[in-house]
């Protein structure tokens, strides 16, 4: 099983660096899931994510119950209801363009009311 976990952590953190580069593919919840298979796969993985010089700081908030910075939030959903406007407008079936909105809502939802915004001191 671990070795799976392993394999699955990989996979899933190469999505979250082509994510940084490619608009449409999200970063985060592939390095949230790599971080989360690699806790059950291999601690040395793990605390190599966790001590990462780029993507450390915000998965140890994360894991910490401390939630992501403001901006991130904003950031993401900018990027998010864009990418969704564009989906949108691009296809004329009502049921994809319904399906759009509500998996939209459903994570800016999340990412507004339920994930905690990380306070930070100026």
């Amino acid at each position: 099983m671990k070795l799976l976990f392993n394999i699955l952590g990989v996979l899933a953190l190469l999505l979250g660096i082509l994510g940084l580069f490619l608009p449409l593919l999200p970063t985060t919840p592939f390095l949230l899931l790599a971080s989360a298979c690699f806790a059950r796969g291999s601690d040395r993985l793990h605390g190599w994510l966790l001590n990462h010089r780029v993507f450390g700081v915000y998965l140890r908030n994360f894991e910490a119950g401390h939630g992501i910075p403001l901006r991130a939030k904003i950031v993401a959903s900018v990027m998010m209801w864009s990418s969704l406007l564009v989906a949108i407008l691009r296809f004329e079936h009502l049921g994809l363009r319904v399906a759009l909105v509500l998996i939209g809502a459903s994570v800016s939802l999340y990412l507004w009311r339920y994930l905690p915004t990380l306070r930070t001191s100026r």
